[in-house]
Formats: C-alpha cells, structure tokens, sequence
C-alpha cells in the first residue's frame, strides 16, 4: 500500500510539474507572427491590440491557445462596445482594415469572431474556407459586403455560422449549394443577407443540412415562401426566424411538420388566411411569433388553444378580425396552461369582451391587448392571475368601471389602460396589493367639463407602490392637487391632463428631487408659479397648457427639449438666453400668453429646432434674419402679434418648413421670392397682413404639394394665376379682401384636393377660416375644410360651371365682387356645401331649383345681386326665413320675401269675386248652412200648408189634443196616485 501511494503521488507531480511547464511554453513562433501581419492590415482606433507584443501571444487580448499544443485556436475580436452608454463611441472601438491571408498559418483555428466591427464593405475572404477545424464563425454586422463565397462550404466540422449584416453593406448570395457541405452546422444566421436571387430554391437548399437547430433569415427578401414541401429534413429545429421578406402567401402546410419547434417567428410580413389548424399538432412550441403580419381574412381559431405547451403567442400587427372568446376558451381548457405571454396588439378587427375564462391561464405574466376594438369591462377574474406583470389593454373601446380585483395582482409591473372609456370611480382599493407596480396609465376618451372617471383617493392614503411612470388623462382628481404623490420619490413621468385641478401647486413640489422625463399639468386651472427647481433627464418634455399660470417663462434645466406653455397668463419677454438655455430643444409652443418683446436672436443656436410657435402674443419688432440656423424647422407660427417689416431672406432657406403662419401682423412688402424653396409646404398663411405686388404665377409651380393657402386682406393686385391650378392637393384657398381682379380661372374645377375624402388626407395644422359669416379656428382638424374664398375683390365675369366638379367643397364665398351671369346650373352637385356666399355682385337670373337638394347647407347670402323669380321652397330653404339673405334683389320673391310671386297674385280673390275656400273650410261651411236652409225649408212648408188648407188644420189640432189626453192617462194619473200612497 505504501508503495502504490508513492507511485500515485509521483506521478501527480510529474503530470503537475508537465502542466505547469506547458503553461510557460511559448506560442508557436510561426503563428505569433501570421498574428502580427494580420494586425498589421488592420485599423485599430483604441488600441485593442496594443497587447498584442512580446513572445507570448497566447496571453494576448482574443486569443485562446491550446493548453498542450499551444496552437491557436480561437480567435475572438468581437466589439463588445457596441452598447457603449456613450451613444455611438462605440464606433471608436471598431476594427476595420483588410484580412491578411496569414491567418492561414493558424492550422488548428476552430473559433473565429470579427463581429460587430467594420470592414467597409469588403468581401469575406475566400481563404476562411481553408480553416478545416472551424467549428465556430461569426462575421456578424463586421461591415463586410460582396458575395458570399461559396467556399464557406467546405468547412464540414463547421457549428455555429452567423454572417448576419444590419448595416448598409448588406452582403449578397447567388446560390446556396455550398450549403450541403455544412453537414455538422447547428446554427445559421443570413439576417439581411440578400437571397432574392434563390428566393425559388432555398427552402430546398436548406433541406440539405438535418443537423440544424436554428435557423434565422429574418430581412433576406426571399418574398417565396412554399406552401408545401414534399422532402422535408429540418426535423430537428427548435427555432425559426423568417421574419421580415414580404410573404404574401397562405399559411404554408410543411411549418406543422416542425414538431420539436419551440420558436417561430413569422412578424413583418403579408401572410394571409387563417391560422391552420395543424398548428395545435406542434407540441413542443414554446413560442410562436406571427407579428406584424397581414392575415386579410384571419380569425383566431379555436384549435390554436390547444396549444397548452405554448409559452409565449404574439400575434401583433395583424389584420385579425372577430372576437377571442373561444380561442381564450380553448387555451383556458387545458389541465394546467403554460401560457405566459399572449400578445394580439394591434390588430384593428379584433374585438368582442374579454372571456372570464382568461381568469384561469393563472401562469400569465404578460397581456398586451393595445390598438384594437375591444369592448365592454375588463372581467373580474383578472384578479386571479397573481403571476401577471404586465397588463396592457390600451386604445380600445373598452368601458365599464375598472375592477378592483386589480388590486390583487401583487406582480404587477405595468398597469396600461389608456385611451378607453372607463367611468366609475377609482379608490386605493384598486391599488391595494399593487407593490410592484411601476407604471401606471389610465385615461378615458371623455373631455371635461365632466368626465365619468372618478378619482376618490383618502386625502392621507400612502400608496404602496413606488411609481416610476404615472399617467393620468381626462380623470377628476380636483380640485386640489393630491398630497399622496409626494411618496413616490422615483418618479419619471407625472400627467395629470385634464384633472379637474383648480389649485395653487404646492410648496412641497418645489423640493422634490425627481428627475423627469415628461411633466404634464395641461387643461386644468392651475394657478400661480411653476416650480423652477424641477430637474428633468435628458430629451424631456413638459407641457403645462391651458392653465392660470403667471410669471415669467421658468428656467429649467436643459436637456428639456419639448415646452408647451400655451393658454397661460405668462408675461415679460422670451428669454433673452433661450437659446443658450435650451440648446437641444425640439418643441416651443409659448402661444396664447401675453408675452412682449422682440424675438430673441438666441433661437438660431437652437439648431435642431422643429416646431416654435408664438402666436397671440403682443411681440413686436422685425422677424430677426436668423432662420438659416435652424435648418429642420418644420412649423413656424408668428401670428396674431405685431411685427413688422419684410419676410427676412433666410426664411426662404428653410426647405424642410411644412406649415407657416404669420397672419394677423403688420408685415408688407411683394409675395417672397425665397418661398420658391417651398416645395414641401403644406400650409400657408399670410393673411391680415399688408403685403402688395402681383400674386406670382410660380406659387403653383414650386408648392406642389400645398393643402391650404390664406393670402386674405392684403393689398395683392392683378390676376389669379392659372397656374395655381397646379396645386390639384389644394383643399382651401382664401385670396378675400385684396384687389385681384379679372377672371375666375375656370381650371379650378381640377382642384382634386376638394374631391378626396378629407379622412384620406388628414394631417395637423391650424387656420383661421371665415365660414358661416364668422371667423373660426380650425385647430387640428383643418383637414375637414375644403373652401375657396375669393370675397371682397374685383373679380368679373361668370361662376365656371367647373366648380360643381369639386363634390367635397364645404365653402365657397366670392361676395362683394363684380361677377355676372347666372349661377351654375348644377350647383345641386356641391352636396357637401354648408355655406355659399355670393352676395353684393351682379349675378342675374333664377336662383336654381335644384339648390333645394343642398342638405348640409347651413349659412346662405345672395343679397345684392339681380336675381329673379321665386325662391325655392323646400328642405334648407324652409329654414332660411331671414329676408336679408335675399334682399337687394328686386325680382326675387315669395317666401321670406315679402314680394308675392305673380302667379301668387293671379289666384287671389277681390271683394267682387267668389271666395273659393280650401276643401276643408267648404266642408265645414256647407254643413250649418245645408242644416239652416233645411230647417227654413220645412218649417215654412208645414206651418204654410195649415194656414192655407182648413180641413188640414183641424185635423192636425184634434191629432194633438188627443196625443195630450193620451199622455195624461199613461204617465199624469198613475203619478197621482203613487204620491198619495206615499202620504
């Protein structure tokens, strides 16, 4: 025994003192220096390799040596930079260059990693075939472009290959035969590698490799994608990813043979069809990703809830239709459901209520429901899902009060109901157990002043949960401001939109030390200072509209980058520093105040500017000649102040504007040259200003894409340009109150933008729009007008009979000009207009009968003009009794006109003619006097005849005196004689 454990012992030292031994030997000298001249071909901008010197190169950074041989065998140079917090440092990291072939010299490499670098687009070289031990290569988003080499295929021991690019230097296949050659490969990854050009074999191509796990060709614009398959040797995939190539098959047969798939993911393509039922065969799915789809004719079977080893379903961005009711039945069937998530967002015919059976997939932890028409309460056995952790069900139709099983479902991490139309109220029992949660939004499509959610919260109530996002619209909780969200001191986003708030914010607000991402108070009645102390995170927003607040405009930090201050009290002047302050604003909204001043020239360091909105303000001075710096401007609103001056040049430089509004100033000078830059425009206000000059013919040449034009009350002279026909988008043209004149250009009629449905072309902008004889504020909702005024100039000539051709036109005013001839025959077409307005010019004739049929008509003026004959009485034209909509037209008459139409006069009766009564008053009339001549008529024919003829006379008097005995005997005696019985 002794001697066996001195013979172990020895030769655990001698193994021991070998092993220490090899770990002091020396790289190979031959592939120490094939490493260097690799190096010596690459770009290496932070010194990844700066180990790279000395002897040992199997101690240097990416590469692993064999412990005995010493030969290298892995090389690994991936970036792990790529998520580098500092935004897109991670570049700095990137190695790039060209691949020396020596690398050849490394006989025994088996592992390889270059990804996540940039090699500008270079091919993968051909030598990387040669590696016969390869087992491992990753050549992932490394920039590398060209084609594929075939090569590739040679590497038989090859595992795991991922030559997935996301870059612009997409590389490109042109077959994939050399895939058979890859008979050991378990993993492969083609994302965005484009294989259009083997879309019809490459199912085939693929079907060469059984030993394959995983396979990924998400993006590779493959767009074929066959229904059946009649070989099939990819038994053994557990994952799937065909996302992204534009399928627009049916649902293809040969998927259901994937029975060991435990991942499938088909999101962002056309697919169409229900889902098959041969899915429910695959037992082993854990995940099946159908997202982003387009199933036309989809419903959700109920055979798919016989999935019950599914773990996770995400059906999103789809065009599924009908309810879930029996799907969530068949899920809920099964003896114990390992559904964990189930997502159908997004799907826009998906509807119905939610089954109380979801109440028993007790093993959910997500729900996400947003962006379909569901109805009808959220069930209560929502409350028994204690796993759940997200609960999403925001932007449907959804109603009822929320329930407070809620409050049970102490995982919660999300809360989203948002964007349905909840009433009731809500209480700190919905939020009892809720420990968990960290984000919470709730709102109803309501708008005040009463909105049917109800927050009643115990004034002294401390939540039990630490709330990072809060969000709260359309949802009473005033009018005091609530003291409870003083707890939670991690907050990142605070809404309380449309809150019912009529209060002084508290003191206590002032020292709390979030840092915010969004801060939202807007439509309340908020009143004195906002808190200047708030500290924000960087591209925060804060929108503090339609309130009571006063002062001046509040500092704070600046990585805010949306402000909204509209409909306030603030005063005194933009800051001087603003754009110092808030270098990286996007957003600046501070119309609606009574802010003075000029504009400060410090807005032009605010480079990535978008929307500066200043309107309704009393700013003076000169708009500053500073838009140069600001070169993604896209709305610009100066109205309703007082400056004055010309359009500085440099406005004309912003090529990227979209909606300029400068109305309601004291701006002249000719229509600006630099709008020609305008190719994009799609709203232009100039109106109310005192602009002169010729309306420049190249307005409808260089904004093709105008959707609303105002150039009202300005000095502009001569003739609408024809080519303003050019603008066929055009829906809304107000030239009113200037001195154009000339003709009507009869090629309006081609204006298509006032034939579309407004909903086709809805789109964000505000005008002021003088309709039904007021002036109104279209905001937001502009898309719905359509309307050509051209009032108040002096215009000749007649109304094109074209016009009727723009069916969708809702108002059309061209009073007070010097237009004659008839109206147009076929106005009856225009059976979306509300208001006409052709009063005060010199159009002569009938108005057309045909008007009657204008049913939307609300406001109508012909006054002032020669039209004649009788005023159409019927639908509209009952309910426009007030006569000043017709006077000043001598000719015209009947109702409400005083004026009575002749042949009116012609049927009227004098005091020598015949009352001809109404069929009713002669049936009434003749009945009392066919009874009065009747009566005279008998009377006198009985009582003539006993005068004239004796013997008749006294025949008549003895017939009478003998009725009178008659009656006595029957009714006098036996009357006597009951009265004495009785005495």
């Amino acid at each position: 025994m002794f001697f066996l454990l001195v013979t172990l012992l020895y030769t655990k030292n001698i193994n021991f003192i070998s092993c220490y031994n090899n770990l002091n030997i020396s790289c190979i000298k031959s592939e120490k220096e094939a490493l260097l001249n690799f190096k010596k071909g690459l770009i290496d901008p932070s010194s990844r390799l700066s180990s790279w010197i000395g002897e040992e190169c199997c101690k240097w950074q990416g590469i692993v040596c064999h412990n005995r041989t010493r030969n290298v065998i892995k090389i690994k140079l991936r970036n792990v930079f790529i998520s580098d917090d500092e935004g897109d440092g991670y570049q700095s990291y990137e190695l790039s260059g060209v691949i020396s072939p020596s690398l050849l010299v490394l006989e025994s490499l088996s592992y390889l990693d270059l990804s996540s670098n940039n090699f500008g687009g270079i091919q993968i070289p051909k030598f990387f075939g040669s590696f016969r031990y390869l087992k491992y290569l990753n050549l992932s988003n490394a920039g590398f472009g060209g084609t594929v080499p075939p090569h590739i295929g040679n590497l038989s021991r090859l595992q795991f290959l991922d030559l997935s690019s996301y870059s612009i230097n997409e590389p490109f296949v042109n077959n994939l035969l050399w895939l058979s050659g890859l008979q050991s490969l378990k993993y492969l990854n083609l994302g965005s590698v484009d294989l259009s050009k083997v879309r019809n074999h490459w199912l085939e191509s693929l079907d060469m490799i059984p030993s394959l796990v995983e396979l990924h060709l998400p993006q590779c614009m493959l767009s074929n994608l066959p229904l059946s398959f009649e070989f099939f040797n990819l038994s053994s995939l557990l994952v799937l990813d065909l996302s992204n190539n534009g399928f627009t098959s049916l649902f293809p047969s040969w998927l259901s043979k994937l029975r060991k798939l435990a991942y499938l993911d088909l999101n962002s393509n056309t697919l169409r069809g229900m889902i098959p039922n041969e899915l429910a065969n695959m037992t082993s799915l854990q995940t099946l990703d159908l997202s982003q789809n387009s199933f036309l004719e989809g419903q959700l079977h109920e055979n798919i809830g016989n999935l019950c080893n599914l773990r996770e379903l995400d059906l999103s961005l789809n065009n599924f239709r009908g309810d879930i009711i029996k799907f969530i039945d068949g899920l809920s069937r099964c003896n114990e459901s390992k559904l964990e998530r189930l997502n159908l967002g997004y799907n826009a015919g998906l509807g119905g209520t939610l089954p109380d059976s979801i109440g028993f997939l007790r093993n959910l932890r997500y729900i996400e429901l947003w962006n379909n028409s569901f109805v009808g309460m959220i069930p209560d056995s929502i409350g028994n899902l204690s796993s759940l952790e997200d609960l999403i069900l925001a932007w449907n139709q959804m109603s009822g009060q929320i329930p407070v099983t809620i409050g049970k479902l102490s995982k919660l991490i999300v809360l989203d109901l948002f964007e349905n139309n909840w009433w009731g109220v809500i209480t700190e029992e919905h939020f009892t157990n809720l420990t968990s949660l960290k984000e919470l939004y709730i709102s109803t499509n309501s708008l005040p002043p009463s909105p049917p959610l109800v927050a009643n919260i115990y004034t002294k109530w401390i939540p039990p949960f630490s709330l990072q996002y809060l969000k709260f619209r359309s949802c009473r909780f005033g009018p005091k401001f609530p003291i409870w969200i003083r707890y939670l001191t991690k907050l990142q986003t605070l809404t309380f939109r449309r809150a019912g708030f009529s209060d002084i914010l508290p003191d206590w607000l002032w020292d709390m030390n979030w840092e915010l991402e969004e801060l939202d108070f807007g439509y309340n009645q908020l009143r004195g200072r906002v808190p200047t102390t708030l500290k924000f995170k960087p591209e925060a927003t804060v929108y503090l509209m339609s309130n009571f607040f006063e002062g001046p405009i509040p500092p704070w930090s600046s990585n805010v980058v949306s402000i909204s201050l509209s409909n306030n009290l603030f005063s005194g002047p933009v800051p001087f520093d603003i754009g110092h302050r808030y270098p990286d604003l996007t957003d600046l909204d501070l119309s609606q105040n009574s802010l003075n001043g000029t504009i400060p020239l410090s807005i032009s360091k605010i480079t990535s500017l978008v929307t500066l909105i200043l309107s309704n303000n009393h700013l003076t001075g000169e708009i500053p000649d500073i838009w140069d710096q600001v070169p993604i401007l896209y709305t610009l609103d100066l109205s309703n102040n007082n400056f004055t001056g010309r359009v500085p040049s440099t406005l004309g430089i912003l090529n990227s504007l979209r909606f300029l509004m400068l109305s309601n100033n004291h701006l002249s000078g000719e229509f600006p040259l630099g709008f020609q830059n305008f190719s994009s425009m799609i709203t232009l206000d100039l109106g109310n200003n005192q602009f002169s000059g010729e309306l420049p013919s190249w307005i409808g040449e260089k904004m093709p894409v105008l959707l609303a034009l105002s150039l009202r009350s300005n000095m502009f002279k001569g003739e609408i340009p024809r080519e303003f026909c050019n603008m066929t988008s055009l829906h809304f043209i107000d030239v009113g109150s200037n001195n154009l004149s000339g003709k009507i250009p009869s090629c309006f009629g081609n204006m298509k933008g006032m034939t579309w449905d407004p909903e086709s072309q809805r789109y964000e902008g505000q005008l002021n729009v003088y309709s039904k004889g007021r002036d109104l504020l279209y905001k937001n909702n502009l898309y719905l007008v359509n309307g050509i005024i051209l009032s108040g100039n002096h215009l000749t000539g007649e109304i094109p009979e074209e016009l009727t051709n723009l069916s969708r036109m809702n108002t059309l005013n061209l009073s007070m000009n010097h237009l004659s001839g008839k109206m147009p025959e076929q106005i009856e077409k225009l059976g979306q207009l509300e208001t006409l307005d052709l009063s005060r010019n010199e159009i002569h004739g009938t108005i057309p009968s045909g008007m009657a049929s204008l049913t939307l008509l609300t406001h109508l003026n012909l006054s002032h003009n020669h039209l004649s004959g009788r005023i159409p009485a019927a639908n509209q034209f009952n309910t426009f009794n007030d006569p000043s909509i017709y006077m000043g037209n001598p000719g015209l008459c009947g109702t409400p006109l005083p004026n009575k139409c002749k042949d009116d006069e012609e049927t009227e009766p004098n005091h020598q003619e015949t009352y001809h009564s109404s069929p009713s008053e002669f049936g009434e009339k003749g009945f009392f006097v066919s009874i009065g001549v009747g009566f005279v008529v008998g009377f006198l024919g009985v009582c003539a005849t006993l005068i004239i003829k004796t013997s008749w006379r006294h025949a008549y008097f003895q017939f009478v005196g003998y009725l009178g005995d008659k009656l006595f005997v029957i009714f006098i005696l036996p009357l006597a004689s009951w009265r004495r019985s009785r005495s």
